[in-house]
């Protein structure tokens, strides 16, 4: 009961988080900032530690690593801010590629290889994902971005109730044997099902989608959702360990947490630009 107590009350401080960032980007950007800024800072450290290759950690360079990430959603949250030059957001980025490089060269002791990929895996798994929020934000709305965050808690939900109620076929056995197929087609049912109340009972709250459109943004949710908690899964027992950290009590790590959305950003970021482009 006490550890329940303390999921629901830690969920309930990182959903609050999550929705009060949105929900008043238009009125104060700078929350937005802060609050994904840090979960990049803080996925990035997640993800340095499950990817400690021998001979190839580094304090300095962790902590390099962590201000690139910031670094990286910075210069896209500057991008979509409108208020600079068109190569002035590439400003943070090109910076940390310099005393990134310049970094490696002062630490003969450490495997040079290994310790560019375990800076480049940071930066495509878990930077650049989260930095793509502010391209949602820019090209559909903030509350589109809460839409898909939404969908992302929906489908978690649903796949959890419907895998401990009906769930016999394993999914995919050898990462994760408790996923169900079960589970995964109850999770995508009840996001098409929020699908529908996105379209019949929030108006444009969230944004003007066709209904069929909606549709296919929750089956995108869905399945992204799913592969992105696998790859956490295939990442976390690959480095031995249960969760990416115990920071979030009763949770385990931020990157447990996330796990679908680094997916799930850049999939329906790309579904997005063909709405635009094609209807």
């Amino acid at each position: 009961m006490k550890n329940l107590v303390t999921r629901i009350l830690s969920g309930s401080v990182y959903v609050a988080l999550i929705f009060t960032s949105i929900y008043l980007t238009k009125y104060s950007p700078a929350l937005f900032l802060t609050v994904f800024g840090l979960f990049t800072v803080v996925g990035m450290w997640e993800i340095l530690r499950l990817n400690k290759e021998s001979g190839s950690h580094s304090p300095l360079l962790s902590l390099i690593d962590m201000i690139g990430a910031l670094a990286v959603f910075i210069s896209f949250f500057i991008m979509y801010a409108g208020a600079t030059s068109r190569s002035l957001w590439l400003l943070p980025i090109l910076i940390y590629m310099v005393v990134r490089g310049i970094a490696q060269l002062y630490l003969p002791t450490v495997h040079a290889i290994h310790s560019l990929e375990r800076s480049a895996m940071g930066i495509c798994y878990v930077a650049l994902p989260l930095a793509l929020l502010n391209s949602i934000c820019a090209l559909m709305s903030p509350m589109m971005l809460l839409a898909i965050f939404i969908f992302i808690w929906i489908n978690d939900s649903g796949a959890y109730v419907v895998g401990c109620s009906i769930g016999k076929h394993r999914l995919f056995e050898r990462i994760s044997p408790k996923k169900s197929w079960e589970g995964f087609w109850g999770g995508m049912l009840f996001c098409i099902g929020m699908a529908f109340v996105f379209y019949y009972c929030t108006g444009t709250t969230f944004g003007m989608l066709e209904l069929w459109q909606w549709i296919v943004l929750a089956i995108i949710v869905s399945a992204f959702a799913t592969w992105g908690d696998l790859l956490e899964s295939l990442i976390k027992r690959t480095a031995g360990v249960k969760d990416s950290s115990n920071l979030i009590p009763g949770h385990g790590g931020l990157l447990d947490r996330i796990d679908s959305l680094l997916m799930v950003a850049p999939a329906s970021l790309i579904y997005f630009i063909i709405l635009k482009l094609y209807c």
